[in-house]
């Protein structure tokens, strides 16, 4: 049965939450949120797509997280709290830094919890209540705050805490370390509290401004996490939480040597029978969030890279099968009202089209894979309607970076398909390409509506260091909302 999108031949940008303009660091659910859904009604978009918003770990990838169910604590709104009483103008004044164009991760994790922390000492009364009747109502709560509160005793990933019952999850033990961090476990649901309701309230705007926000699904979950801890039922571990196989994906466009993602391989087989409960659970939790869920590396549904655990690289491995409709059949029975969206890029076969037909869903056309030969899937005359185009996904260098960088031929041909030449006209023949093709959604990247080179990359898929770091300096300028919407009207996607 096929997907349709819940709004026709239509546009929107991506953007991160991370990477709007703040005063504190860091993009926020805040005044910059709603000034950027302000700025999207106005340049005739109705898609915000965004990545995802959990609590982040390592290398600060949205997609190595601590939960698939969490809220990001830095991406809390800080004037918020404040106007809540739970910060003062010398608390805001203290976290305020100069707005550059990057993150400083280092300065946020110093900075970010003792001020959080301190909002926390804060909260009594009615506030205090709220706090437990939303825990009371967040079944994946309990354990998350747990986990982030031994996380912080002992200082390590799960599998290496010294508690071996805890290690095990056993009730006992979870019982007892529950009244030995008893205050932790509060600090984290609150803070939980905090994300949740301030971002109902960003959801509620950009809605009624008109907006629907597509989120990304990761595929897969990070091996030092609540989910993982908490179900190891759900992953091939062994008695030691440990897996013989992680994932990966085999040398591709963005890397020769692969991508070794490292994180732990599902049990299918146990999913199957379980009904795939923690699949929906999951899903559902999405649903609260955006109006549509892009499924990150759909290919891995149809079968999955298996990487040795003791690899060094994603060379070595094997392709094993995924769930396929057994689980997309699920998601989309369950959820007839979400919108889903089929990450259908990397290495395809086949099978995988086959996949996609049969879900439904939508897949996705990247124009800065286009330009190689005129067959090229990728190029807006081979299109049919039912896809979503992009300039480029945040594993994409900007529209500008690309051209800059690509091989000569690839750029020749780039230039004699659009009838235009240099790098800037190439961004805008790549914005129009987009706009006028037959795809149902339109999706470009702000920076390339900003006219950004690398500099405003999200990310480098294989490359450890200094992704995740972009952000804009300053709103949006209303002369760019016009000329967007002029566009967008244009080509009829408004």
């Amino acid at each position: 049965m096929r997907r349709e999108l819940s709004v026709k031949r239509s546009a929107g940008i991506l953007l991160p939450i991370f990477s709007l303009p703040s005063d504190y660091g860091i993009g926020s659910l805040g005044k910059e949120a709603r000034a950027f859904a302000d700025f999207l009604r106005s340049a005739g978009q109705s898609w915000w797509q965004i990545l995802p918003v959990g609590p982040t770990g390592l290398g600060n990838s949205p997609y190595t997280s601590a939960s698939t169910f969490a809220g990001n604590p830095r991406l809390i709104d800080l004037e918020g709290l404040a106007a809540e009483g739970l910060l003062d103008e010398a608390d805001l004044a203290a976290a305020r830094v100069p707005n550059r164009d990057s993150i400083d991760y280092g300065a946020l994790y110093a900075s970010r919890e003792p001020l959080l922390r301190k909002a926390f000492s804060r909260v009594d009364g009615e506030r205090a209540q709220a706090v437990r009747a939303f825990g009371e109502r967040t079944p994946w709560l309990k354990e998350y705050a747990l986990y982030q509160a031994a996380r912080t005793r002992f200082g390590t990933p799960w599998y290496q805490w010294p508690d071996e019952a805890l290690r095990r999850h056993e009730p006992s033990a979870l019982e007892r370390w529950r009244v030995e961090l008893a205050e932790d476990v509060a600090f984290h649901a609150c803070v939980q509290y905090w994300f949740f309701t301030q971002w109902e309230r960003m959801k509620q705007y950009v809605n009624d401004a008109g907006i629907r926000i597509i989120g990304d699904l990761p595929i897969y979950v990070s091996l030092d996490s609540a989910d993982v801890w908490a179900e190891r039922e759900q992953f091939l571990l062994d008695e030691e939480g440990q897996p013989s196989k992680v994932a990966g994906v085999p040398p591709d466009y963005f890397s020769e040597d692969g991508q070794l993602w490292g994180n732990p391989l599902y049990d299918w087989k146990a999913m199957k029978a379980d009904g795939f409960g923690w699949w929906i659970r999951r899903v559902e939790g999405a649903g609260k969030l955006v109006d549509a869920i892009r499924i990150d590396h759909f290919r891995g549904l149809e079968s999955y890279w298996a990487v040795p655990a003791d690899s060094d690289t994603a060379k070595v491995g094997q392709w094993e099968k995924g769930p396929g409709m057994d689980l997309l059949g699920v998601l989309t029975g369950w959820f007839p009202q979400i919108t889903f969206i089929a990450e259908d890029l990397g290495i395809l076969t086949d099978a995988v089209h086959d996949l996609r037909s049969e879900s439904g869903l939508p897949g996705m056309k990247v124009l800065e894979f286009a330009f190689s030969d005129p067959a090229n899937a990728y190029l807006p005359h081979n299109y049919q309607p039912h896809c979503v185009c992009y300039t480029g996904t945040h594993d994409n260098d900007t529209a500008v970076g690309w051209y800059t960088h690509a091989p000569e031929e690839e750029r020749t041909f780039a230039e004699e398909y659009l009838g235009v030449s240099g790098a800037g006209e190439v961004r805008r023949a790549l914005l129009r390409a987009g706009q006028g093709s037959v795809a149902e959604l339109f999706v470009a990247q702000m920076q390339d509506y900003l006219g950004l080179g690398s500099e405003g990359r999200i990310n480098v898929p294989g490359v450890a260091d200094g992704n995740w770091q972009w952000k804009m300096t300053a709103p949006a300028p209303e002369d760019l909302a016009a000329k967007v919407r002029a566009m967008t009207v244009r080509y009829g996607r408004r």
